[in-house]
Parts: C-alpha cells; structure tokens; sequence
C-alpha cells in the first residue's frame, strides 16, 4: 500500500453498468419476450413471412391468434350473461385475450419494432387498421360485460363571442366554467 495514497494504478470496477445489463427492467424483458414471440409467429407462418412484408393485417392476425391463449371471458350476444359484469353462474362462451393486455401488447411491440431497426412511417404495429381493431375489441368487450367505456370529455375552450359561459353551470355549481379568462370560483 502506497502511503501517499496514489499508488494504484488499477481503479475499482464501476458496480452500476453491469447491473444495469444483467438486470433489464420488467417492461424491457416483457418486451424482448414480445417481440421474440411476434417472430416465431411470423417463422411459424403458412407461408413464413419477413419483418419487411408484415403489415397491420398480419399484426390483427396474431392478434387473433393470441385469443387461444387469453383468459378472459367475452360473452356472445345470445349469451344470457351478455352484458352482465358478473355472471351468477358459468357459460360456455370463449375465452379471449382482454383489451388491455392487446393495447399493453401492441405499445411494447411498437416500441420493439422501431428499437431494432425499423422505420416509424412502415411500422406495422402503428397501421390504423390496428388501431381500429383494438377499439373495436374495447367496445365488444365492454358491451360484452356491461360497462361503458366513455370517451375522455375535453374541456371547451373559452367562448369568444361575449356569451358569458357561465350560463350552461348553475351558480354555485363548483364547476369549471371560464368567464373572462378566470374560474367561477374566482368570479
């Protein structure tokens, strides 16, 4: 040991870099485990297809094929439990993937498809007929189950055309209404 306290000239190995690397977060293995899976499907395919060919049909495609596998049970609309959020006894309608788990699916994949190599503008998992697709698979399974999956309100701009909008909440409502710039409760 060097009294002088400089004398090594081997410095200590950073901890934090090869923990980072040994340790990927959830959301990054849950990625890598997607996109793996999405691959094999796309080897697996009758004819076997390329990541350059595959488009948004093909996507909705695995999708549907993902169904086998889901967990979730979507009643039919001759179902006697259609539109009951909790059935009092069993039926035989399929089990299918949730909404959710297909939205939560198709984010990682996005991301999974531009981080290794491909461009956002030919990204299949982007393809409005996705989109399309999982709304229409929100909408079903909610009527399916009974609960209304409302749209999210947007607040109106302000009126500019000297109408106080005020007018449309009652006074001492509590409500968000502008006149002028400030809230009804400033007024």
């Amino acid at each position: 040991m060097d009294p002088g306290g400089g004398g090594d000239p081997t410095p200590p190995p950073a901890p934090a870099q090869p923990q980072q690397q040994q340790q990927p977060s959830r959301y990054e293995s849950q990625k890598r485990r997607d996109w793996n899976t999405f691959l094999q499907y796309l080897r697996n395919h009758k004819p076997p297809l390329t990541l350059a060919r595959c488009s948004g049909a093909h996507v909705i495609e695995f999708l549907k094929y993902l169904d086998q596998f889901g967990k979730t049970k979507v009643h039919g609309a001759g179902c006697a439990f259609f539109g009951h959020p909790n059935p009092p006894a069993p039926c035989s309608c399929p089990l299918r993937q949730a909404w959710g788990s297909l939205d939560a699916l198709i984010g990682r994949l996005r991301a999974a498809f531009e981080e290794n190599g491909g461009r956002p503008e030919s990204n299949p998992f982007a393809a409005r007929a996705v989109r399309i697709y999982l709304r229409d698979v929100r909408e079903s399974q909610a009527k399916a189950r009974g609960i209304p999956y409302g749209k999210k309100k947007r607040k109106r701009p302000p009126q500019d055309k000297g109408e106080p909008s005020s007018s449309s909440a009652p006074a001492g409502s509590g409500g968000s209404a502008t006149v002028a710039g400030t809230s009804s409760s400033q007024v």
